[in-house]
């Protein structure tokens, strides 16, 4: 490469020939000054500090300040030095301003002195930097000038790198805050903790999480910061309904100025709103959540930046919130899936009153009415009820059973609607009801007929106002249940004694379903001895037993007092300790005499053969009986051929009436 032709040149700042002029050294200098001010501040009230400090030695001056207008008038943002100035110059403030012209106006005191104005000139702001003192000579504005418009633009690098480091850091926090969001499991906690971050990251001292209710029209605030329990308010009141409905974020500087504020809250609460902020919250989908709230700024009033963090936070609260109550919702489907697959709710039988019954669910599934079950006890009225469930449109909500008769009428008002933390000796912590564990689902009332009369009252109002309230409490909280009650008691004849209200039977008794005792529908007995064996041998993990054609005869001859509940435990001992591959008679030899079955035993003054006969004579009525008078029913249940049977009746000198030929 050729020699350049011309000796290179180079020149540091400190060369700089501006720097020694005296018309432009000190200016430059002072500039200089400024700008490295401006590079390292970490407040804004700082720089000016330290910049007016620089100005006021670079002109020789006593006062230096910068000044800007706001609704309340000139205010003085920073300042070096004192002057006895009255107030502010404001006359010639405002005559700079309207010129966008620097100034220099002769001031009568202190004698001698003169005042320089010179606008920042920075867009959306009037402010004007001012300097006074005796040495202020025309010649000096130029260098007036410079350093004016140079401050503005070193204010401006100040406030955009403070309000940069402000985002990062409040960004950083709100990233750290979603990482926790991630381990909370429960939507209360996850709101609680949400609600309290955001106090912290806005430096505000009230706050709450608006959720939205459409179908009950309300916004319910859980947690209300500074309040006590759950908020509840319609969702058409308010900055946060006014949110709800325009889906856009709310900004008050003065809340008792604005029509739209509910002093309801202040009045109850004793608080004093002054400053708010609302941002709505939108789920992934983009569809509206519920409103986040913030109350009273602890310096001045919700600026961009909070405006922006407080959307940011809200963001990431609103999927964290969906994904919480999602996992939520997903748990108690699994666990009332599981609690319905363990009790089993098929209802089992080939009987015509079954099949009735099955299609007489099919059709009160899918309305909201009231049922009433009756039916002896172990006849199965709650897997009628859980059938009812499943089969309805709430079946993916919960199915909370309650025993009525379990229940003294002191603990009956806590079980049902719960209560509140120190309401009584053992409530030592808050405690939601039956009713609100049932939400969105069905309440099933076992044992309605023996519920006490204060219990009855206390049952009808809720069922008429779907309000209930807890035990301590005042706040009322509306429930959405189906309540499906049962009973072993006739109560018709309750209502009629008073023992049982009528206007309360009535309420209940929309739709009745009558179970009959098993002993009335013995073909459902091998069905669903078959179906037990089915489940608890799987439970046993053992192949599955079958029934042996003498265990079917002894299944089918027995009069079941207990119902299927009793056939039911039966197969569940059998499926666990019966030691051969199928259930034989003797497995179930137990129940040849249970109480109620006194009467096959012979006795004790009988001999071997009459006793014999005596047996045999008694197990014949039985099946007669329970065929109800057919004699090829009762030969089947007996294993025997028609024929045969009377032939044995003849020998056991039994009444044979209605023989045929």
């Amino acid at each position: 490469m050729a020699e350049a032709s011309a000796t290179a040149q180079w020149m540091r700042w400190a060369e700089l020939p501006w720097l020694r002029s005296p018309e432009t050294g000190g200016t430059l200098s002072a500039c200089t000054h400024i700008l490295e001010e401006a590079r390292g501040a970490d407040e804004e009230s700082v720089f000016l500090g330290h910049a007016l400090a620089e100005v006021a030695a670079q002109f020789s001056t006593p006062w230096t300040a910068l000044l800007r207008r706001d609704e309340s008038g000139w205010q003085a943002v920073g300042e070096s030095g004192q002057i006895g100035l009255e107030g502010h110059p404001v006359a010639h403030l405002e005559q700079a301003c309207d010129r966008e012209s620097a100034g220099l106006v002769p001031l009568d005191q202190p004698a001698g002195w003169k005042l320089g104005v010179v606008p920042l000139g920075r867009p959306g702001l009037v402010e004007a930097f001012v300097l006074a003192g005796r040495h202020l000579e025309p010649n000096l504005l130029p260098a007036m000038l410079v350093v004016g418009r140079l401050l503005g633009h070193a204010l401006d690098v100040v406030e955009t790198r403070l309000s940069r480091e402000l985002r990062i850091d409040r960004l950083q926090t709100t990233l750290s805050i979603s990482r926790r969001m991630g381990s909370v499991q429960e939507t209360s906690a996850l709101l609680d903790m949400i609600a309290h971050e955001a106090l912290r990251l806005l430096d505000c001292d009230r706050g709450s999480i608006f959720i939205h209710d459409p179908a009950r029209k309300e916004i319910i605030g859980n947690p209300a910061v500074g309040i006590e329990g759950v908020l509840r308010l319609p969702d058409d009141v308010g900055l946060v309904g006014e949110v709800i409905h325009a889906g856009e974020r709310i900004v008050v500087d003065d809340a008792y100025a604005d029509e739209r504020f509910n002093q309801e809250v202040d009045a109850k609460t004793g608080y004093r709103t002054r400053t708010i902020l609302c941002e709505p919250m939108r789920d992934a989908e983009g569809r509206l959540l519920g409103v986040f709230q913030v109350i009273n700024k602890a310096h001045g009033t919700f600026d961009e930046e909070d405006q922006y963090s407080l959307q940011m936070l809200a963001e990431q609260a609103a999927i964290a919130i969906q994904n919480t109550r999602e996992r939520e919702e997903l748990l108690r489907s699994r666990d009332t899936l599981a609690e319905q697959f363990t009790k089993g709710v098929r209802i089992i039988g080939e009987s015509e009153a079954v099949t009735a019954l099955r299609a007489t669910i099919e059709r009160v599934a899918d309305t909201e009415l009231p049922v009433l079950v009756l039916g002896e006890s172990g006849t199965g009225k709650e897997v009628v009820s859980q059938s009812l469930h499943c089969r309805g449109p709430r079946s993916e909500r919960p199915f909370i059973a309650v025993n009525c008769a379990a229940l003294a009428e002191s603990l009956l008002e806590s079980e049902l609607f719960g209560h509140e933390a120190g309401s009584f000796t053992d409530a030592r912590s808050t405690r939601q009801g039956k009713f609100e564990l049932a939400d969105g689902g069905t309440l099933f009332l076992d044992e309605i007929g023996d519920m006490s009369p204060g219990g009855q009252a206390k049952l009808l109002r809720v069922l008429e106002e779907k309000v209930i309230t807890r035990v301590g409490g005042s706040a009322p909280i509306p429930v959405d249940v189906r309540v499906i009650a049962a009973t072993n008691a006739n109560l018709v004849d309750a209502v009629q004694t008073k023992a049982f209200r009528r206007d309360l039977y009535y309420r209940l008794s929309v739709v009745t379903l009558e179970i009959p005792p098993l002993r009335e529908r013995p073909e459902d007995v091998l069905p669903l001895a078959e179906h037990f064996l089915q489940t608890f041998c799987a439970q046993a993990k053992r192949p599955l037993l079958k029934l042996s054609n003498d265990a079917r005869r002894r299944l089918q001859s027995h009069h079941w007092p207990g119902n299927v509940r009793e056939l039911r435990n039966l197969m569940e001992r059998v499926a666990f300790l019966a030691a051969g591959d199928a259930v034989k008679a003797d497995d179930l030899a137990f129940i040849l005499a249970p109480e109620s079955d006194t009467g096959l035993e012979p006795s004790a003054n009988l001999g071997l053969t009459e006793a014999t006969k005596e047996f045999q004579r008694d197990f014949i009525r039985r099946a007669i009986d329970r065929m109800s008078g057919n004699m090829s029913s009762a030969a089947g249940l007996l294993g025997l051929h028609r024929s045969n049977l009377y032939r044995k009746m003849r020998q056991l000198d039994m009444e044979t009436s209605g023989e045929e030929d």
